[in-house]
């Protein structure tokens, strides 16, 4: 009632209609952002499925792909540890190959020893032999010349060292029957030592005669103690 001016509620409604078409493109441009924020929102998990789905495909091959790594490596530990059982083997085997070969040297090293030592043992019972043999020679000389002693070489004419023996033979002995042979035989033992093999006639005292003689190694003492029991024996 108090509104004076008649175009005033024209002008209001002007307003109304101004606000409300305001209000209008406001909600369509709102309803325009939601629609295009939703159709954005749509690409978006649209965009995000795909790349989740390849994700997942990828993370599915990559899975395969570790299994199958897995198992690789699974079968090539079990082929490593083989392996090493039978490097293990062959390391074991070596070393019992050395150790054989350790103690063969060894043997080896012995026998060279023992041989050098049967070398000397060998040697010297050459250089004893030899020693004798001139000892020998030399009582023959002695005993040949002055007493009639005749020495005679048994089992051929092999050297004495290889087991040839010799007879000692004594004439003169017996005053009465001077061509009558007193007989002693004997020969050198393998290490090289005299061995009085027998008498004719026996004499009880030749085991002594023989130590005396291997202590001493003086043959011609020995054959002129030898004549002297055979002359003591003539006497009886």
């Amino acid at each position: 009632m108090s509104i004076t001016d008649p175009n005033l509620s024209d002008c209001f409604n002007d307003k109304i209609e101004e606000i409300h078409n305001k209000r209008l493109k406001t909600l369509g441009a709102i309803l325009d952002g939601a629609t295009g924020l939703g159709q954005c929102h749509k690409q978006f998990l649209t965009s995000a499925l795909d790349t989740g789905l390849k994700k997942c495909k990828n993370d599915d091959m990559m899975f395969e792909t570790i299994q199958a790594f897995k198992k690789d490596l699974k079968q090539k530990s079990a082929l490593i540890k083989e392996k090493q059982h039978e490097i293990s083997d062959v390391i074991s085997e070596i070393n019992q190959k050395e150790t054989q070969k350790d103690k063969i040297l060894a043997k080896i090293q012995k026998l060279r020893e023992e041989q050098a030592k049967r070398q000397e043992v060998i040697q010297a019972q050459n250089k004893a032999n030899k020693d004798r043999l001139r000892n020998l020679q030399k009582a023959r000389n002695v005993f040949q010349k002055h007493l009639g002693l005749e020495i005679r070489t048994i089992l051929g004419k092999s050297q004495l060292a290889k087991g040839e023996k010799l007879q000692f033979v004594f004439r003169n002995i017996n005053t009465s029957h001077p061509d009558n042979a007193y007989v002693v035989t004997m020969g050198i033992t393998e290490d090289g030592s005299y061995q009085i093999v027998s008498s004719d006639p026996a004499l009880e005292c030749l085991p002594v005669l023989e130590r005396r003689l291997q202590e001493t190694n003086n043959l011609p003492a020995f054959l002129a103690n030898v004549r002297k029991e055979f002359i003591s024996l003539a006497q009886r």
